[in-house]
């Protein structure tokens, strides 16, 4: 019969997930506490990148002027929607990559844009 108190960490993890839970080892046993406390750091570090780019992506490429009562709405449902992501995808997709990437991309188009209507108003004056 198999330890049901033992779970096999996946030996081909993304890299910023493998970057978080390279302490692990090959098994998590959840009735010792030091590796419930490893894979909890690791999941809420993944959580905070995870939640980091998101938050950036929503600020570079989609975010309006909201009154102040509805970008906090906003963004608890960003944090929680996100939780919810890192939980099912985290480990078995490239999430935090993906976001790094998306970031960048909106953070480079969003600086030319600026840089664009900089050189545009200082022409026309």
């Amino acid at each position: 019969m198999e330890n049901q108190g033992v779970m096999n960490v996946p030996g081909d993890l993304w890299p910023v997930a493998n970057y978080f839970m390279q302490d692990l080892g090959t098994t998590v046993d959840f009735n010792n506490p030091d590796d419930v406390a490893i894979l909890t750091k690791g999941f809420f570090y993944l959580y905070l990148t995870i939640v980091f780019f998101t938050i950036l992506a929503y600020k570079f490429g989609f975010a309006k002027k909201l009154p102040p009562l509805k970008s906090t709405i906003v963004y608890i449902v960003l944090i929680i929607g996100t939780f919810f992501l890192t939980l099912i995808f985290g480990l078995n997709l490239p999430v935090a990559e993906s976001l790094i990437v998306i970031a960048a991309i909106l953070g480079i188009y969003r600086l030319r844009l600026h840089r664009e209507r900089k050189m545009k108003n200082s022409e026309s004056v």
